[in-house]
């Protein structure tokens, strides 16, 4: 029981600090805490349960018809893993992307929900792995897996489901047909082959030399999507001054609080004020107001109509102007 309540806290907690930092770097429209919970637990229960249940059975088929448990395991590593493990963490994140588009506004936003429901998968595949690590060789065995499933290897699952994540979100942001179709499938071809490619070069390079040469792909690649991600939150800062500009002329913000909206450190530093002066649940309400309708104007300047954006851009300026006032 020790061991696997510390497998459980060791699996949780180090994914869970993964996806307070994704839920931070989403800095100027963050999306519902419920919807990002109800993501994560999708990621740890149902895609977990799912792709354990393919992969049985996709193993054993195999095993039956091959006869050779390393065929098996060469496949199951390299093909079975990464098609059913994407495309049930995939899942949910379409599933927003059809059920809550109001909340699905950017590419950002796409990483975001793609990210938090594979740290969900990975926080119990990794209660797994280290519950049978400790049962094997006890607590030393499942710290050293710790440090390399965390320490080493811990944004993996988050990279690889991004590009699907990316994908729809491409899709979201573009009105034509063969966009809308392809890039979601592109995204998913790209998570899925990022996933057997990490999988395949711990499988045909053992020991140290392929813990070595895995971490320095996987690392390459979390370089260039982190600098991806920030390239996206400074669009949306240029986005937030481009679309906030007329509101003030409006009179729907004022120039002080445009400025504040607009600069790097602005808002960081009203959200610390307000926590001293009683307001920030309003602050923070507000900073959430201003940020989607820079989305919502946004897409009705690029996407037309759609889906009622004028009278939405209309609803969040009059929400905009009550809440800024009480401010």
């Amino acid at each position: 029981m020790p061991g696997f309540l510390l497998s459980v806290v060791c699996g949780f907690v180090p994914l869970l600090f993964l996806a307070g930092i994704i839920y931070w770097l989403d800095r100027y429209e963050k999306e519902p805490r419920m919807l990002l919970g109800g993501v994560f637990a999708w990621g740890a229960i149902v895609a977990v349960v799912g792709a354990l249940i393919l992969q049985i059975i996709l193993d054993q088929s195999v095993l039956l018809l091959t006869g050779s448990q390393v065929v098996g395991q060469v496949l199951g590593a390299s093909l079975f893993a990464p098609v059913t493990e994407e495309i049930l963490k995939g899942l949910v994140v379409a599933l927003v992307f059809l059920f809550a588009r109001s909340e699905f506004d950017s590419i950002l936003d796409g990483i975001v929900y793609a990210s938090i429901a594979a740290l969900g998968f990975a926080a119990t595949e990794d209660v797994l792995y280290y519950f049978s690590a400790f049962s094997e060789g006890g607590f030393g065995a499942l710290f050293a897996l710790v440090f390399l499933r965390f320490v080493i290897f811990g944004w993996q699952h988050a990279f690889f489901t991004s590009f699907f994540g990316i994908g729809l979100a491409v899709a979201r942001m573009n009105s034509a047909l063969w966009i809308k179709i392809g890039a979601p499938f592109a995204g998913l071809a790209l998570a899925i082959i990022t996933h057997s490619l990490h999988n395949t070069l711990l499988t045909i390079i053992t020991g140290l030399a392929g813990v070595t040469v895995a971490a320095v792909v996987a690392w390459t690649g979390w370089l260039v999507m982190g600098a991806f991600i920030l390239y996206q939150v400074y669009r949306e800062k240029a986005w937030l001054a481009e679309h906030l500009r007329e509101e003030v002329d409006l009179c729907t913000i004022t120039p002080a609080q445009y400025k504040m909206l607009t600069t790097f450190f602005g808002q960081t530093n009203a959200r610390a004020a307000s926590v001293f002066n009683g307001r920030f649940r309003r602050t923070a309400r507000f900073l959430q107001l201003c940020g989607e309708l820079s989305h919502k104007k946004r897409q009705l300047a690029s996407m037309g109509e759609e889906y009622g954006n004028t009278r939405m851009v209309d609803a969040l300026r009059a929400e905009v102007s009550r809440v800024s006032a009480s401010l």
